[in-house]
């Protein structure tokens, strides 16, 4: 049975760069999730309603240069520091003192830098896809040639937008719409954004994952060379309290997603489980 929950739309902004995001659910259990790279927020829709139909508080977030923030146009602006300042200022906005961070490919990622450079924010990590060592090259040949053509052939990318555009989202099944919200690009913000991605640090060390305490979901997909399982899987070796779980294809959580639905609910409710039994977090935290 499907548990309805409540929906919003909200925005922030962070050194005058405006970004907006959806609220689902409510209460103080927060859960944040960041979207893969050039994806909307949208994506994580369905993961979003079904943990927020188990009691949580949910945000989902387009980082600067996605969905519907806003679009720099310098490099700079992009890079996993940014993104994860990012989303430390919406915990902020929210009044979040903390959160299970989690995301897809880009949003692993993301969650990685917070989870390194604010870990007393991070209740746990929950990460599908993340992009380290054995995916760069890959990386590079898939997203390499869109930057070219958003830099050298701006046109090509406008018309591709042109055209997303003319569909109606509402006659299509909801992945096959997500997919022309990807395709919603404009040139020079997309080139900034792959150039700052790529050019700069994808995650934090090997040595610096080792000293994530968070506890961690790490799930990997067999036969994808961008985001290849031996990375989740070393990840979750890294992490000292991580759990690798194996999808059986990079579809199964987008057209048969209960089982790993059903894991990430559990995941979430064991992380803010362990909040009654640690009632001097507060004083631990400072010390005390």
């Amino acid at each position: 049975m499907t548990t309805l929950v409540s929906e919003r739309i909200d925005q922030f902004f962070i050194d005058g760069a405006r970004l907006e995001y959806t609220e689902y659910g409510h209460g103080d259990r927060w859960v944040v999730l960041v979207h893969g790279q050039l994806m909307p927020r949208r994506m994580h829709q369905p993961l979003a309603r079904t943990i927020a139909g188990a009691g949580f508080h949910v945000v989902t977030l387009d980082l600067l240069g996605h969905g519907r923030s806003d679009r720099p146009l310098d490099p700079k602006e992009y890079s996993m520091t940014a993104f994860g300042e990012q989303v430390l200022a919406l915990l902020d906005h929210l009044g979040a003192e903390e959160a299970v961070i989690g995301g897809t490919s880009l949003g692993s990622n993301v969650s990685l830098e917070v989870a390194d450079v604010a870990p007393d924010r991070v209740r746990g990590l929950l990460l599908e896809m993340p992009v380290l060592d054995n995916a760069l090259e890959a990386g590079l040949i898939a997203f390499g040639p869109l930057m070219f053509l958003a830099r050298f052939v701006p046109v090509s990318v406008s018309l591709t937008r042109r055209l997303s555009r003319l569909v109606p989202r509402g006659v299509l099944p909801f992945w096959a719409g997500v997919a022309l919200d990807t395709l919603d690009q404009q040139p020079a913000p997309m080139a900034a954004t792959i150039h700052g991605i790529f050019f700069g640090r994808i995650a934090p060390s090997s040595r610096r994952r080792r000293l994530i305490q968070a506890p961690a979901l790490v799930v990997g997909h067999p036969r994808d060379p961008i985001h290849p399982a031996a990375d989740a899987a070393m990840l979750a070796d890294e992490m000292p309290n991580a759990r690798f779980v194996e999808a059986r294809s990079y579809a199964e959580w987008r057209v048969s997603p209960a089982r790993l639905d059903a894991e990430a609910v559990a995941f979430v409710s064991r992380c803010w489980a362990v909040e009654d039994a640690e009632p001097d977090r507060d004083s631990r935290r400072a010390g005390g």
